[in-house]
């Protein structure tokens, strides 16, 4: 209906206002889908966008691993399991303060890899440290930047069950354990380069801060706090002092990990110690990427179990709890990734992924750079890493890395960060969102504190890329 060129305009045009509509606060699922049926319609096959709906709507892929891990997220939120392991990591930055703005991230990090929601991270952790943060002189905007660096980073894909790297695996036809080995040393570079950034820039700020609850860090939250049932502690109104210290059960503080440890054990190619029948998860006819989705869903069941286990008393409302959690990510992770597939699917019918493809291979170069700046802006304007990176791994990157002999999934781990770095600073994610009404804050604000960190350390992990990739 429209030449390429005219397709590409108005394709810009309608991309544009998205994001436009996006920034003024519009519900992005359904900014997303009204804008990928524009796409499709100057693309010239709007049926492709219904279909790319109803084919994400029910995909096993998405909507097993999300769930089951939003639902154990829930359970361990239910019976106190995650604030044992978050006292018990927490516990150490109480001996030494100048610390605990970076042991802050670093605890939500390491939270977030067990617990795969970020938003479940942040609940899960600010309960602790927000009171200690600000007992500590620790202005309200930095304690809430601290919370959504930490728990929004990128610690969940050093988890085998990550929906993110289920992407690349399905993607690549690869196990979910080999991305977790090309993730782990870039994501560490993110880290380390992200955490010692906003450290210092945090350190100046606190410097320059004459009260904590200025207009700079004390601001009150907008209205717009995610829906669902994760409400946010009332965190910051008492001191730790003032309640009797908390006991560590280490049984407790060890069922979020359980999960953790069953997918590394079994999904790691190296270590490989449990190999769990496929006859127990799948039928005859089912493919293997059912088998790898389907662990993932049982890991978490074990884990619930073994919260029951450590919670008996507790046992009777677990399976209310988890349901509660599975639909939760369903409303408000999933039905993003779907909004986002179909916007993805728009995007190419324009010829955008077809001029990138052709940029690429005239310019080598730009295969990572445009690997970690596309997902970051694609994770920004959606409020969702998971989102970019389902959208433009497959189409956007995986023919062109193999084209020009570059590992693949080297580019897929710069891919998941880079959409990690954009969501964590998007004031219309989820985890900021949550962040800002725990600690009192505007969003804008969160997501401005801890911009330029993600920036140069995203920089920073796309040059490590292209180090290893030499």
């Amino acid at each position: 209906m429209f030449d390429p060129t005219l397709k590409l305009v108005l394709g810009v045009v309608v991309i544009a206002a998205t994001v436009l509509a996006i920034l003024r606060r519009g519900d992005v699922r359904l900014v997303l889908l009204l804008a990928a049926l524009a796409l499709g319609i100057i693309g010239g096959d709007p049926a492709a966008i219904v279909r790319a709906f109803f084919r994400t709507f029910s995909n096993a892929q998405y909507v097993v691993p999300i769930c089951s891990a939003m639902g154990f997220a829930h359970v361990l939120r239910y019976t106190g399991c995650d604030q044992h392991l978050i006292h018990l990591l927490v516990r150490p930055l109480q001996r030494v303060r100048f610390l605990l703005v970076p042991g802050a991230v670093l605890v939500g990090f390491l939270v977030n890899v067990p617990v795969i929601s970020q938003t479940s991270t942040a609940v899960a952790v600010g309960t602790v440290l927000i009171p200690l943060l600000i007992a500590a002189g620790v202005s309200p905007l930095t304690t809430g930047a601290a919370l959504l660096l930490g728990a929004s980073l990128g610690g969940e894909l050093l988890n085998p069950g990550a929906p993110e790297l289920g992407t690349i695996s399905t993607a690549l036809q690869i196990p979910a354990g080999r991305c977790v080995e090309s993730v782990l040393p870039l994501l560490l570079v993110q880290l380390g380069v992200a955490t010692g950034i906003f450290w210092i820039a945090s350190a100046r700020a606190e410097a320059r801060k004459q009260c904590p609850n200025s207009a700079r860090g004390g601001r009150k939250p907008p209205v717009n706090t995610p829906p669902g049932g994760l409400r946010p502690p009332l965190a910051g109104s008492e001191k730790p002092s003032d309640a009797p210290p908390f006991q560590v059960n280490l049984p407790k503080a060890a069922v979020p990990l359980v999960p953790l440890v069953l997918l590394v054990l079994t999904a790691l190619p190296q270590i490989q110690v449990i190999p769990l029948p496929q006859e127990w998860l799948i039928g005859a006819g089912e493919g293997e990427n059912a088998y790898s989705v389907r662990l993932i869903g049982a890991a978490m069941l074990v884990g619930v179990l073994a919260a029951a286990l450590t919670a008996p008393r507790a046992a009777p409302g677990l399976a209310r709890a988890f349901f509660e959690g599975a639909g939760y990510a369903f409303t408000n992770i999933v039905a993003i990734i779907v909004a986002a597939y179909c916007f993805g699917q728009g995007v190419e019918q324009i010829g955008l992924a077809a001029l990138l493809g052709r940029l690429i291979e005239a310019v080598p170069a730009a295969l990572l750079p445009s690997a970690g700046a596309l997902p970051l802006a694609f994770g920004w304007v959606s409020g969702s890493g998971m989102a970019a990176t389902q959208s433009l791994f497959e189409k956007f990157f995986v023919g062109p890395s193999r084209g020009l002999g570059i590992d693949p999934v080297r580019v897929g781990a710069v891919v998941a960060i880079g959409a990690a770095a954009g969501r964590t600073m998007s004031p219309v994610a989820a985890v900021t969102l949550m962040c800002a009404s725990m600690t009192g804050t505007d969003p804008l604000a969160l997501a401005r504190r801890v911009a330029m960190p993600l920036l140069v350390a995203t920089a920073a992990t796309v040059a490590a890329a292209m180090l290893l990739s030499v």
